[in-house]
């Protein structure tokens, strides 16, 4: 869908009475678009948590690993909560891996540790993303940074309550760290034309000690706390939880190194609680939402207008990070190394030069001139002048 004709479209309002003033973000809705299917090709869209432009996203996977379509309205079990970096699902995703929260009998696979859900039971806000999952009794949370996220799990009383992280295929690898309640791994997964070093690095900080601990290769769980294969995951899991405690995980990623993880979990995060992040989310949201005023309208109009302004701001993502000097840095597909400078992904020229790309230069001028410095960096590093910005994409 062309977000940025339907939110013209939407601006054109024939006032039909007075709305009660909200804030902005209270008006997404990120379910929108996401009852669709391969067949119909009809909204293609995924309920996307995060920060505008942020590096990462962050969405409940209720389709099969691979498939372009993560999340479909219509569908009843999630298998998973994935870091996304998805612009659309014909171009599919990338460097993804997903955690999900199980009680009961330890497992791991998609199709085991699946869990029934209700739309009554679900909040989703950019900022913000909540669910019951009843097979599990285990409630999830998600708020997100740019390059970080907070989750909070909130179990029954049970003595086998899980954390099931999932690198997912193609060449991933996981370790367990118990003396610091931590799990680091990364993803290769692409859709080609990446170097051969391409890698999204994470890693998740727990709040409480692992009772027991688990690593699997593929289908099976295997003795050690480190392992690297074809598709490799963990399993962490806690006893004597009383019904509402809560597990809660800082997550973080770098597409540069596991210490640029570390890092970007430190200076993103840091000692926050999760209603800080989601505050701030909230806040960020509100001040990017309310570049763009638009009265006159239905409640239905409101919802319609910021819910495609909300889609127009996520990409193209950002692709850089901060290093330790606090410098402008970012992992360059074209040459598989860190490099100076900044660095966007996840837009086709072919559509948005007609539309987007000028909206965001009246409307958000300093970020627009950072995805101009981006591409400088993509024309400096071999790529030309890119027609699919998109690190899978290196034409």
């Amino acid at each position: 869908m062309n977000w940025s004709k339907a939110l013209i479209a939407a601006a054109i309002f024939v006032a039909t009475g007075t709305v009660k003033a909200q804030e902005p973000v209270s008006y997404v809705n990120p379910l929108m678009g996401t009852l669709s299917k391969f067949e119909l090709s009809n909204g293609n869209t995924y309920p996307a948590i995060g920060r505008p432009w942020g590096m990462n996203l962050w969405t409940p996977q209720t389709g099969r690993m691979g498939d372009g379509w993560a999340y479909k309205y219509q569908d009843d079990k999630i298998v998973g909560f994935k870091q996304t970096h998805q612009p659309s699902p014909w171009m599919n995703d990338y460097g993804y891996f997903a955690v999900m929260p199980a009680t009961g009998k330890m497992r791991f696979k998609e199709e085991d540790r699946a869990s029934w859900f209700s739309h009554k039971a679900e909040v989703a806000q950019p900022h913000y993303y909540k669910v019951y999952l009843a097979d599990a009794d285990v409630t999830t949370e998600i708020t997100p940074t740019e390059r970080a996220a907070l989750f909070r799990f909130t179990f029954p009383q049970t003595d086998s309550a899980y954390v099931i992280v999932d690198a997912i295929d193609r060449g991933s690898y996981v370790k367990i760290i118990p003396s610091e309640n931590k799990i680091i791994g990364y993803s290769t997964r692409n859709s080609g034309s990446v170097p051969e070093n391409f890698k999204n690095y994470f890693v998740i900080q727990f709040d409480k000690k692992f009772d027991y601990k688990a690593t699997w290769d593929e289908d099976k769980f295997t003795g050690k706390d480190e392992m690297k294969s074809k598709h490799a995951g963990a399993v962490i899991g806690f006893k004597g939880l009383k019904r509402g405690d809560v597990v809660n995980a800082k997550i973080a990623s770098s597409f540069i190194s596991f210490e640029q993880a570390e890092l970007n979990l430190k200076s993103e995060i840091g000692t926050k609680d999760f209603e800080a992040i989601k505050n701030s989310g909230a806040n960020e949201w509100n001040n990017i939402l309310g570049r763009v005023k638009v009265s006159g309208g239905t409640d239905e109009q409101m919802r319609t207008f910021y819910s495609c302004l909300y889609r127009m701001v996520f990409f193209p993502l950002k692709m850089y990070e901060k290093d330790a000097a606090g410098k402008i840095v970012h992992y360059s597909p074209y040459t598989g190394k860190a490099e100076p400078g900044y660095k966007f992904a996840g837009t086709g020229f072919w559509d948005t030069f007609r539309a987007l790309y000028p909206f965001l230069h009246f409307v958000y001028p300093s970020i627009a001139t950072e995805m101009q410095q981006g591409l400088i960096s993509d024309f400096k590093e071999g790529a030309g002048c890119p027609n699919g910005h998109h690190p899978d994409i290196a034409r």
